[in-house]
């Protein structure tokens, strides 16, 4: 990393880019909150340095790791850019985990303190029962732990100095893989984050608001920290409400928004949704999962051609996009665009060959951005790493115009008697049904070892379906080879913490 990347310090510490953008007007609006509240540059930013001053008065160092457990609150947030600030790495812990999972996190990361919601002070204990820890700190009074908060509106306010930090340490050690289980640790390292946040602060303007629905712990975090870089404003809620998201993009004028894409349907189907003033929108950011061409067509023709995706995921970061341009050409839309600059993408057989333009397979990635490794697993490190490349696991085509055409994901294939079967293809033919707002596929192992294709809708309101009626849409669409098995109705599909379907919830029920 050369030093016009890694900042004035020559330290990749990405929080310093975070806190240079909130000091250039202390009386700029950091956040509006749900109650109406609001949080100023210089008082989040004081927040930050108080926060750190405390962790460190608790012995949080280079090396430290905190563990993060709560709902969306600027306080947990100020927390991140404290640990970080002061050299330690962060872990979150998904509320939607279970308390042996959370443990298991807690203990595989050798986790210092844990800071919790107060709100969520008894799983915390539960955490820490299982799992000691140096202290349980809880945001706000709470019958457990010491209260963060308090301590750190006594503690002193001068600004804490960024602790330097190399370009391949690592700031965030992300969780992925489900509600159950072990979920594998993705190193996140610090100077391909800070050059992306630089990017990020002369990119957008100060004028933008964000409006983030969605976990701090997953994509949305990340969101907040390129608008704080670039001295914005978020508006944030705790939780995802459709009708909330609609009403504070009138309030507020919002400008950005981002949404996964199955809480972008529950928006557009909302009832609010046609008399809502939206015009303030300049961007509608949706990425986190695959997304229907059939949807995001009547996205835009609800919001206009303010419609842009990332592909990406944690280990290989973001990979490419589809700009607002590319959404106007319809024959994209069943597309995740072009290779971000910077990003290489090889399509590679089962040999690791690069195939030619047109031919399916897995995507490989190569770029500044991507993680460094799973925490303390050398031997699956070394199976998706390779050579440079991360092998991502999904599978997909580059087209003759370089546009990267995602098939799925190789875990997510569905083996069935006679071949393979592709979730994504399925869900987009169930969502082009006008009586389908929502659609998640899913394989089921059979007694004779080979699956079953099962799938779980969510009807539009005023709309009665038959299972044999879905099942006829799509072996007229796809034939009967991709019919599925057995369809379930829903009232709503199960989603996780990151916002994505929650296929092992839907899987766990047969």
């Amino acid at each position: 990393m050369t030093s016009s990347t890694a900042g004035a310090t020559g330290s990749a510490n990405y929080v310093e880019t975070i806190l240079r953008g909130l000091s250039r007007d202390s009386d700029h609006i950091a956040f509006h909150l749900e109650d109406g509240s609001t949080i100023s540059h210089g008082e989040f930013g004081e927040l930050v340095h108080r926060i750190a001053h405390t962790l460190s008065d608790h012995g949080i160092r280079s090396g430290s790791t905190v563990a993060l457990l709560s709902a969306n609150r600027p306080e947990i947030l100020a927390t991140r850019y404290a640990a970080n600030l002061l050299g330690a790495r962060i872990v979150y812990l998904y509320e939607g985990l279970a308390v042996e999972v959370q443990s298991a996190i807690v203990s595989d990361v050798d986790t210092d303190i844990l800071v919790a919601d107060n709100r969520l002070a008894a799983r915390a204990a539960e955490i820490v029962a299982e799992v000691p820890v140096k202290a349980l700190l809880t945001l706000g009074p709470a019958s457990t732990g010491s209260d963060l908060l308090a301590l750190a509106a006594a503690a002193d306010s001068s600004p804490v100095p960024p602790h330097p930090v190399a370009p391949g340490d690592t700031w965030s050690v992300r969780h992925t893989g489900g509600t159950t289980g072990h979920p594998k640790g993705i190193l996140m390292p610090s100077g391909g984050y800070r050059a992306m946040l630089e990017h990020q602060a002369t990119a957008q303007g100060a004028d933008v608001v964000y409006l983030i629905s969605t976990t701090l712990a997953h994509g949305a975090g990340n969101l907040a920290d390129g608008v704080f870089a670039a001295g914005g404003t978020i508006v944030l809620h705790e939780r995802f409400a459709p009708a909330q998201v609609l009403a504070d993009i009138e309030r507020h004028r919002v400008t950005d928004l981002f949404l996964l894409p199955p809480l972008l349907y529950r928006v557009l189907d909302d009832p609010a949704s046609a008399s809502t003033d939206t015009s303030s929108l300049r961007r509608f950011l949706y990425f986190g999962c695959a997304a229907s061409p059939t949807r995001i067509g009547q996205a835009l023709d609800r919001f206009g051609p303010i419609l842009f995706q990332i592909y990406g995921q944690s280990e290989a970061g973001g990979i490419s996009m589809l700009t607002e341009a590319d959404h106007q050409r319809p024959e994209l839309l069943d597309s995740v665009g072009r290779p971000i600059p910077g990003v290489e993408v090889a399509i590679r057989d089962e040999q690791g060959n690069d195939l030619p333009v047109g031919q399916t397979g897995e995507i490989c990635v190569r770029s500044a951005m991507t993680s460094a490794g799973y925490w303390r697993n050398p031997e699956l490190t070394a199976q998706v790493w390779r050579d440079g490349w991360v092998h991502t696991g999904d599978v997909g085509h580059l087209d003759e115009q370089g546009y990267l055409r995602l098939t799925s994901r190789l875990k997510d294939m569905i083996i069935v008697v006679g071949g393979h079967v592709y979730p994504v293809e399925v869900e987009e033919a169930l969502l082009g049904h006008p009586g389908i707002a929502e659609a998640a596929v899913y394989g089921v192992r059979a007694e004779d070892a080979a699956e079953l294709v099962h799938a779980a809708v969510v009807p539009r309101p005023g709309h009665t379906l038959t299972e044999q009626e879905v099942r006829e849409h799509v072996a007229s669409q796809l034939g009967a080879l991709y019919t599925p098995h057995h369809v379930e109705f829903l009232d709503r599909i199960p989603l996780t913490d990151a916002g994505k379907p929650d296929k092992k919830v839907l899987r766990a029920r047969h």
